[in-house]
């Protein structure tokens, strides 16, 4: 008869979360807030960093198991991998003493997995805690060349690294930029312009961005967030949304083109009803399409603003719902691997593959393309991706048809944003700017030719 385990309820939390993660595709930051509720502050800080920290060295951490067991973590039940994963991190990167971080683990195994568990996970774990972190990635990384000492090194796939490394050539600025990835940001606010003021967010103001400030406490807390006048938006998402609102254009209406789950368009659509213009948010997906609605409802609550709020709508991009020329500020905030947001979404390194860029660059295309054709003449098209990955950036937009559109020099829009030029493009950087890595090119709509006879 086996004996009933204790199991610390902090660690069971973020063994679950970790397995909605890592089983069902879950990104931490999402999972991490449902699963604090409820849990004392140091209890959440505890599990956040667990969980956090965990996703963001999986990959590490794997290859020091299959070290530690001398199995490939492939072989290894699912839910006891998870389990093991979160015990070296306990070991290695967190103040929890050796014997603590071996038991607790033992007893959480134990109870989630099986009793069977117990004692594979003590031995693998009394491994483990033979080296440090440092050790681990020393002994490890023996047989690797310098860039795959680097990407062990930093907790990154090699082919991330190798992506960096035609973008950053420096070895020292590679090496800042791939650290940046794994510290936590700080959370951005940015106002509706018309409907808050950033006096009302507290904290610090942003360094660039004239909407933002960063806060330290509950986001949600604050009135002008409840009540959809302000809402959470990195620093970068604000800066592209400003530099197609400095652009001469013509009067006329906006669109966002994949505008889920809505924290840009917020922006844009503030800016659009300062020049008397109205903004259209197209998004796909309904659950994403109700977060854009919701992110927006602001503007149709206010008295001022209302003749001219936002409209959402369901609706494919590639498949334009809006005759050709229909506006005169587009912008295709497009699907993409997300690299450029890896240090609020750790888990997404492990989970794309080289592999995965071609049919995301197919959609970025296209979508790029839509957003063209949807530009009245002389209008401007802005083209975002939240990745520095070439393949998602300067490759997608080189495909573009130089007798429709003419490249601005993006960069020229901010000009108070140092070291962001990318040729004629912009490109944001986590150790440069504090922002995420995007990626923006604007384009403006060349005259339409007049037809053959």
């Amino acid at each position: 008869m086996s004996r009933r385990r204790r199991v610390d309820p902090a660690r069971l939390v973020a063994f679950g979360v970790l397995r909605q993660v890592t089983a069902e595709g879950a990104y931490a930051n999402l999972a991490l807030a449902g699963a604090r509720a409820g849990l004392s502050p140091r209890d959440a800080g505890f599990v956040t960093e667990l969980v956090s920290g965990t996703a963001r060295l999986l990959g590490t951490y794997d290859r020091i198991l299959t070290a530690a067991s001398g199995r490939d973590t492939a072989r290894l039940d699912p839910d006891l991998l998870d389990a093991l994963r979160l015990g070296c991190h306990q070991l290695l990167s967190m103040r929890v003493p050796d014997h603590a971080a071996v038991a607790a683990t033992v007893e959480l195994a134990a109870a989630a997995v099986g009793e069977r568990t117990a004692g594979l996970t003590n031995a693998v774990l009394r491994k483990v805690s033979a080296r440090d972190l440092a050790g681990w990635v020393e002994v490890l990384g023996a047989a690797e060349d310098e860039t795959g000492r680097l990407a062990l090194a930093t907790h990154h796939p090699r082919w991330i690294v190798e992506a960096w490394q035609r973008l950053l050539p420096d070895p020292a600025e590679l090496a800042e930029a791939l650290a940046a990835d794994n510290i936590a940001p700080r959370v951005h606010l940015a106002v509706r312009p018309g409907l808050a003021e950033v006096a009302e967010l507290g904290g610090q103001p942003l360094p660039y961005s004239p909407f933002g400030a960063v806060t330290t406490g509950d986001p949600g807390a604050l009135p002008a967030v409840a009540e959809h006048r302000a809402g959470a938006q990195d620093e970068g998402s604000q800066l592209v949304a400003l530099a197609l609102s400095r652009v001469p254009a013509p009067a006329g209406h906006w669109l966002d083109l994949c505008a889920g789950p809505g924290g840009k368009a917020a922006l844009l659509a503030g800016l659009a009803i300062a020049e008397g213009s109205r903004l259209l948010a197209a998004e796909l997906q309904l659950h994403r399409a109700r977060l854009v609605a919701a992110n927006l409802s602001g503007y149709a609550r206010n008295t001022i603003t209302r003749p001219l709020a936002p409209v959402t709508v369901v609706a494919d991009g590639t498949r334009p719902a809006w005759p050709p020329g229909s506006f005169t500020r587009v912008v295709a905030d497009v699907p993409c691997s997300g690299l450029g947001a890896l240090r609020r979404r750790p888990e997404a390194r492990w989970r794309h593959q080289s592999s995965d860029l071609p049919g995301l660059v197919r959609l970025q295309g296209a979508l790029l393309a839509s957003a063209i054709a949807a530009a009245a003449p002389g209008g401007v098209v802005a083209y975002v991706t939240c990745s520095p990955h070439p393949a998602e950036t300067r490759e997608v937009v080189a495909d573009v048809d130089p007798a429709l559109v003419e490249v601005l020099p993006a960069a020229d829009y901010l000009p108070e944003v140092p070291g962001a030029a990318d040729g004629p493009h912009l490109q944001l950087w986590p150790h440069r700017h504090g922002t995420d890595a995007m990626f923006l090119a604007l384009f403006r709509r060349r005259p339409t030719p007049p037809p053959h006879h």
